[in-house]
């Protein structure tokens, strides 16, 4: 696919995908960027630096980070952008990424040492988008290469994944942002695009039903 037709599709997420790798990038060498965009819980919940709860997720840790991320992100934003319209997109990107953070602002609200980046949390969005378009559209599991499933089964053992390990708070990994930011996808998807729910009900159901015959 030529780039013309990529940037007339998909307009909106080729701009967050720029912005993303520029601002990423910066930070990565400037410490002012990255002190001013990092997301800390204890001052938003203070009504302070709220523009964080946005410009954190257009940062990264580290290079794997945002990799990762983009890499994910180029793989379902482009697609569910021709899908939902341009707005709409930005949109459901603009409001996850709020969205998933709030929790963790409430949660980590006394501790003045917790920081959170990254865009996980709307890029978990973005996915859940996608899966309920294509409920049976293949899926691959990072632990299991090549072996795929289908993309309904996937946000079931995700949402279920991320709510085990915040409770058990694995890793330096915000996983109350990508279980939030992946309600907060299927929600705004739902309601930006009311028969999307209904679509999905109906291609589970059948593929359900063809199985049991």
């Amino acid at each position: 696919m030529e780039i013309s037709q990529i940037l007339q599709e998909s307009p909106v997420a080729c701009i967050i995908f720029a912005v993303t790798l520029i601002t990423s990038f910066i930070a990565f060498s400037n410490d002012w960027v990255y002190e001013n965009f990092i997301l800390q819980p204890y001052y938003v919940y203070q009504g302070k630096r709220l523009h964080t709860l946005i410009t954190s997720g257009f940062i990264h840790l580290d290079l794997m980070h945002l990799f990762f991320n983009m890499f994910t992100f180029y793989y379902f934003a482009f697609p569910i952008e021709k899908i939902i319209g341009h707005w709409q997109f930005g949109l459901l990107y603009g409001l996850s990424l709020i969205l998933s953070d709030l929790p963790s602002v409430v949660k980590h609200k006394d501790n003045f040492n917790y920081r959170s980046l990254g865009a996980s949390g709307a890029i978990s969005a973005v996915i859940f988008s996608f899966i309920l378009f294509f409920p049976l559209a293949g899926m691959g599991l990072i632990f299991l290469p090549g072996v795929d499933i289908p993309a309904a089964v996937f946000g079931i053992l995700y949402l279920f994944y991320c709510s085990y390990a915040s409770k058990r708070q694995w890793g330096n990994i915000n996983h109350d942002a990508h279980l939030y930011g992946a309600l907060a996808g299927l929600t705004i998807t739902a309601i930006l695009v009311p028969h999307s729910l209904g679509d999905f009900v109906s291609i589970v159901s059948e593929k359900l039903r063809l199985i049991g015959h």
